[in-house]
């Protein structure tokens, strides 16, 4: 006979216990996932009996979900700021702290149209990954043409997916290549950057989940700002004299990041940002005064 929904949903949080911090949850979601429903139905219906098909692809998703694989691999998709993006192991998982860069740009370019600056904002963001940000900058500003980059080929096929499902693909253009390499030549209203920032020896092994994704999106070097110091330099020389650059790092790299964007644009102010929790998160510096 058939299992029941209870049953199934008991079996799947005994198999993540080892592994999961939140296995009921987990087994929750993956269940939902595996019979097409919503978790209110089966906390409704856990009497009602699963076929087989849907109990072996539970029983399938539990595994991978215990051998460490993130959550958003497994299930094929993460939210971010209040949409859906497909991402697998081609891509980084969006976090919810990057949410505050998303905020720090939407308030820059709302007070670009406050002061009467043109419609039609160039935006570049570098090493876009599934392309949270740009399709996310796109889908909230309808001003906004958003040049994406990313050294990663299998990357940027998520990021256009992203960009068809959530209906921006006519103001994303994404280029394959280094930083801003791909677009040399042009100059944008506002750069952003969230570039690998974990430095080498903090990169765990699995099966912690961050072991899972894509280790060039990761790997930030010995102390973790190789890429910043490459890229930062760059930057006077993309933007428009109005223009403003964000760049995201881990709340312990913030201080050396500070001082190279301070180093790197002289007289103007920089300003830090913070996360949920209260760290400091993100850099931020414009080329005109605010």
């Amino acid at each position: 006979m058939p299992a029941s929904v209870e049953a199934l949903l008991a079996r799947g949080i005994s198999v993540l216990a080892p592994s999961s911090d939140s296995p009921r949850a987990d087994a929750m979601l993956l269940l939902a996932r595996a019979l097409d429903c919503e978790r209110e139905w089966i906390v409704a219906h856990g009497e009602a009996r699963a076929a087989s098909a849907p109990a072996r692809r539970f029983e399938t998703l539990c595994n991978l979900r215990a051998s460490g694989m993130p959550m958003a691999y497994v299930l094929g998709f993460a939210g971010f700021y209040g949409r859906e993006f497909l991402v697998d192991e081609r891509v980084l998982v969006p976090r919810p702290e990057t949410e505050h860069l998303i905020d720090e740009a939407l308030t820059f370019l709302k007070a670009r149209r406050s002061a009467g600056m043109p419609a039609g904002t160039n935006v570049l963001d570098v090493g876009t990954g599934s392309g949270a940000i740009a399709c996310t900058v796109a889908a909230e500003n309808g001003d906004a043409f958003v040049h994406a980059t990313d050294v990663s080929a299998r990357a940027l096929e998520v990021a256009r997916i992203n960009a068809g499902r959530l209906n921006v693909a006519e103001r994303c253009r994404f280029h394959c290549g280094r930083f801003a390499g791909p677009v040399a030549g042009r100059r944008f209203d506002l750069v952003l950057a969230n570039l690998p920032y974990v430095p080498t020896p903090d990169i765990p092994p699995r099966p912690n989940p961050i072991a899972f994704e894509p280790r060039e999106a990761l790997d930030g070097g010995p102390d973790g700002l190789d890429a910043y110091r490459e890229f930062v330099p760059e930057v006077p020389g993309l933007l428009e004299p109005d223009g403003a650059a964000v760049f995201e790092a881990g709340p312990a790299l913030m201080p050396e990041l500070v001082a190279l964007v301070e180093r790197t644009f002289r007289a103007r102010p920089v300003e830090v940002g913070y996360d949920y929790a209260g760290h400091a998160r993100f850099v931020m510096v414009a080329t005109a005064s605010r």
